[in-house]
């Protein structure tokens, strides 16, 4: 089961996630819910040799939920050890430098990697499913602010 605020991290990877808007104008965001642990958050992963971090972006939400997006501002960039360093079952422990983004939603497909996803909706952005990955909080609160400012965290 993957688990969150791991310590002594094993290797450094650059993560991106997105908090995607069913419009421009809607309070609800698209989360999916994990199959690793079961927690509800935000679509996004590790970036792939040769990618953008927009390239990957686009790819690991459609991958994960299905939808293609457009993808708007850098929301922050997300590093500190004390809340990034996640363990997984082969005991990997990953430091997810992660750069969020907000996106909006457009057409549905069919998710790709299905494994890795139990569920897909949209929520109000206030009223978060639970169980919530407790390190995507912050980017949605941060993403809820609408400041053009970039945060580093």
């Amino acid at each position: 089961m993957t688990t969150y605020f791991a310590t002594d991290p094993t290797e450094v990877r650059i993560s991106v996630s997105a908090v995607v808007r069913r419009n421009e104008d809607s309070r609800e965001i698209l989360l999916m819910r994990r199959s690793d642990n079961r927690h509800w958050g935000l679509p996004g992963g590790y970036v792939e040799p040769g990618e953008s971090v927009v390239v990957a972006t686009a790819r690991e939400v459609r991958e994960e939920t299905g939808y293609e997006i457009s993808v708007g501002r850098l929301v922050g960039v997300y590093s500190d050890p004390s809340t990034q360093v996640i363990e997984y079952d082969d005991r990997r422990r990953v430091q997810a430098i992660n750069l969020c983004f907000t996106a909006v939603a457009g057409a549905k497909g069919a998710p790709t990697t299905p494994d890795e996803t139990l569920d897909v909706g949209f929520f109000d952005a206030e009223e978060l499913p639970q169980p919530f990955v407790p390190i995507h909080q912050i980017r949605v609160s941060d993403a809820a602010r609408g400041s053009l400012e970039v945060l580093v965290r």
